[in-house]
């Protein structure tokens, strides 16, 4: 057997297991690195989006209790007026969009008023242990979810209302239909949920009070780790299996002042099958040029010896591009077939290489609106640095922004984060940063740039912005901060927050404006400038 093999042979089996090799492990090492990265980013993403709903719903709590706690101090003295009782449990219920229901309760249990009165349960004596939550306790108390003498699968937020002299009288509270349109479903359901995601509630007893389906609301959940973990007032994220068996990315985070918890997950499937496709893409465009080469490779294997295996050699070491490179380019073949096997392997390398170099560009870019990402910023940061560059900082944050995603929905207000991108973008020059820093909030690094030439291009792009009429939502405006950099050694953290509190001095300022906040190791620097261009000190 051994006679058979001959020298070709022999080259075209290594070469071709060499190719085999050498490209299984280069897209292997694509595919983790992006796993592991895609991975992260979405547990990250979704934790932070969890905090975010964790707060907004413990602001709201804490806006509902300061209603029913000014409420149950004017009913002190008046919880023998009929007449106030229903005018003040009308006016709960009407100068808000916060509760389903109000109503009162008299200290023996009994609902005195209740609005609107269209629910015929005024002069109900409460019974069942989850209706008396808020009598027994008198105190402030976000209730476990009950049935309500009207049938309505509920929770309630109660104040206390006790006499000058000190008795308890009985107390106010808000209603939230967990079955119906509520203040949680308003507050929670701007979600998106067209990337597979999906973000729910929990109460004390592991209840779901809140879930994208109402037909999950009221189950108890209890083999979920997230969930577990939540509710014990911690915050985090991790890989789990959810309660119905599937594999999630979740983030999660605790309402302090209600005992709840907030997931925000998506299935952990669903976020990598992006990556499958991506690396389909890859091998079928790499595929073509490995079936070249392995036919240049059989051709030349009746011919040459030395210089085909010391091409077989340099792509045994694809893991690493460079060097790989270098090898194939100090290979001296001395006859056409090498010579061509040669720069096919070296366009081969560059495919992959390219292809690697644009899918860590995709890390840098924020994908909205193609700017750079805080990843992408850090490192152009750490560019400048290293080549001393001098530059000023712009700190951008579009006014109102919020109320825009409120009047108007989350798709225009992305559109218009596009359109204020461009804005910047295209006042920017060729060698200047521009960046989202999250959200509605922009930073450009203009380099080569004094403090008075920074001043007057942000102040272009904020006429540039205030005049722009932009699709459905008309007229907005930018408050901008400035600060600048001269590569003397001051910590690059230092002049970013120079920056952001020159952009809380425009916005505490009255928005729309333009404020300085030089270094303070420069004595020579100039006085910084308001919207008119006036020092402001």
């Amino acid at each position: 057997m051994l006679d058979k093999l001959n020298l070709g042979k022999l080259i075209l089996v290594l070469c071709v297991f060499s190719v085999v090799v050498t490209l299984f492990n280069a897209f292997y090492s694509i595919y983790r690195v992006q796993h592991d990265l895609i991975i992260n980013n979405t547990l990250e993403s979704n934790r932070v989006y969890a905090e975010k709903m964790a707060e907004m719903t413990d602001a709201f709590i804490d806006s509902a209790m300061s209603q029913l706690k000014y409420s149950a101090q004017s009913l002190s003295t008046e919880m023998q007026d009929t007449k106030f009782l229903s005018k003040e449990v009308d006016r709960l219920k009407n100068q808000t969009d916060s509760f389903n229901s109000a109503f009162i309760v008299n200290a023996d249990g009994v609902i005195v008023s209740i609005s609107p009165e269209t629910i015929e349960v005024k002069g109900i004596r409460l019974t069942s242990d989850r209706a008396l939550q808020s009598l027994r306790s008198q105190e402030p108390l976000v209730t476990n979810p009950f049935v309500s003498p009207a049938g309505n699968y509920l929770i309630s937020i109660s104040y206390p209302i006790f006499a000058a002299n000190g008795d308890y009288l009985g107390y106010v509270a808000g209603s939230i239909y967990l079955e119906q349109k509520n203040i949680l479903t308003t507050l929670l359901g701007k979600h998106s949920y067209k990337d597979g995601s999906y973000l729910y509630v929990v109460d004390r007893g592991h209840t779901l009070i809140y879930h994208p389906d109402k037909r999950r609301v009221g189950q108890v959940i209890v083999n979920n780790k997230a969930i577990n973990t939540v509710l014990e007032g911690e915050k985090g994220s991790q890989t789990m299996l959810n309660s119905q068996g599937f594999e999630m990315l979740a983030g999660y985070a605790p309402v302090a002042l209600a005992g709840w918890g907030i997931v925000a997950q998506r299935p952990k499937e669903l976020t990598l099958s992006t990556l499958d496709q991506q690396m389909w893409n890859v091998v079928l465009e790499t595929l073509p040029i490995a079936l070249l080469t392995l036919l240049i490779i059989w051709i030349s294997a009746f011919f040459i010896s030395k210089p085909l295996w010391q091409l077989a050699s340099a792509v045994r070491n694809f893991d690493s591009h460079s060097a790989a490179m270098d090898d194939l380019t100090q290979i001296k073949p001395w006859y056409f077939e090498a010579s061509h096997l040669k720069r096919t392997f070296l366009n081969a390398l560059g495919i992959v290489s390219n292809t690697i170099d644009q899918l860590q560009n995709d890390t840098l870019t924020d994908p909205m609106t193609g700017l750079l990402n805080r990843r992408g910023l850090e490192k152009a940061v750490d560019r400048l640095c290293g080549q001393h560059t001098p530059f000023a900082v712009l700190a951008l944050d579009v006014d109102y922004f919020k109320r825009v995603n409120d009047t108007f929905g989350h798709d225009v207000g992305d559109e218009l984060l596009k359109s204020v991108a461009q804005i910047i973008k295209k006042q920017a020059r060729d060698n200047d940063v521009v960046c989202r820093a999250g959200g509605e909030e922009f930073i450009a690094f203009l380099t080569k740039t004094d403090v008075n030439q920074a001043f007057n291009a942000a102040e272009r792009i904020r006429k540039t912005i205030e005049n722009y009429p932009f699709d459905a939502v008309g007229q907005v405006t930018i408050s901008i901060g400035v600060s600048y950099w001269d590569s003397a050694g001051e910590p690059i953290n230092a002049i970013l927050k120079n920056a952001d509190d020159a952009l809380y001095q425009a916005k505490h300022n009255g928005r729309n404006r333009t404020e300085i906040k030089a270094s303070s190791a420069r004595e020579d620097t100039p006085p910084p400038l308001g919207a008119k261009g006036l020092p402001l000190r």
